[in-house]
């Protein structure tokens, strides 16, 4: 594990008074990124992780928007955002705190294969975005508190391993990959685009030659296939790309040079919009 310290977190993460963020990564599952903080008036903007997002409020209320559906979370909920789900995160009344994890695809289908003894056949997804489960809730807090506090390798991975397979056992179930139609196709083809040019000045005509739809349409087709518009996936992709080179070592100025931000700056507000940390915080020591 190499946790980022509360105080350096403070230290280097634009966050409003009262407000404390806590960064590390448990690198025995899969890296997995863990956040502990509480935010007053920090506000996400609307982003997606290729991973899960699993957590739970411990005080305070959160409100976020995901599936087009606004929800508020408190105290003895358990929070799902399944893989490139859009969503956002903004405190409710005096703020909240909460703990998050984000797994990988490839961690949860590993736990459902262990736990059903066959392969999984498809992508785990959760099927409420919000659970009340005051049980788990407490667990899983005491669970993401052991691996930021150096406890042994086998109570860290009994505890977690334990609280995400009853996640997976009692609210998700297996999806396999659905059928798209020809403007589905389009909409992939400019997703494969973006993902592989991220870096690059893209503009809206080159996007429609790519695609065969007008410029227009390949918006209102992506954003209704995605929940993004072309430019917000191609900021969010960027984001993706800046979080594996900070977390590689990378400067965040060379950073923002690499992932196609205009200066650091650009790169900072971005970031923190969506990852809720600040570059410098995030990056990896």
């Amino acid at each position: 594990m190499e946790p980022i310290s509360q105080f350096d977190a403070w230290q280097t993460t634009e966050t409003g008074p009262r407000e404390h963020v806590a960064f590390w990564r448990a690198p025995r599952f899969d890296a997995l990124e863990c956040l502990a903080a509480t935010f007053r008036t920090h506000e996400y903007a609307q982003h997606t992780h290729e991973t899960y997002v699993v957590g739970v409020i411990e005080r305070g209320c959160e409100t976020f928007q995901v599936r087009g559906v606004r929800h508020f979370a408190l105290p003895g909920d358990v929070c799902f955002v399944n893989p490139d789900e859009v969503h956002d995160g903004s405190p409710a009344a005096d703020g909240y705190s909460y703990r998050m994890t984000y797994p990988t695809i490839e961690l949860m289908t590993g736990l459902v294969e262990d736990m059903t003894g066959r392969p999984a056949g498809g992508t785990p997804s959760f099927v409420a975005p919000i659970v009340h489960d005051p049980e788990l809730a407490r667990r899983f807090s005491a669970a993401h508190r052991r691996l930021g506090a150096g406890s042994d390798a086998l109570s860290q991975d009994e505890a977690l391993t334990a609280v995400y397979a009853d996640a997976l056992a009692r609210y998700a179930k297996i999806l396999p990959r659905s059928a798209t139609g020809s403007e589905s196709a389009a909409v992939q083809t400019l997703v494969d685009y973006l993902d592989a040019h991220y870096a690059d000045d893209v503009t809206l005509p080159e996007l429609a030659r790519i695609s065969g739809l007008s410029r227009t349409g390949l918006i209102r087709a992506f954003k209704a296939e995605t929940g993004l518009t072309p430019h917000a996936w191609l900021t969010d992709r960027r984001i993706r790309a800046a979080r594996n080179g900070l977390a590689a070592g990378m400067s965040p100025g060379e950073v923002a040079l690499a992932c196609g931000f205009y200066d650091q700056s650009h790169l900072n507000r971005a970031f923190k919009a969506r990852v809720g940390v600040t570059p410098g915080a995030y990056r990896r020591p």
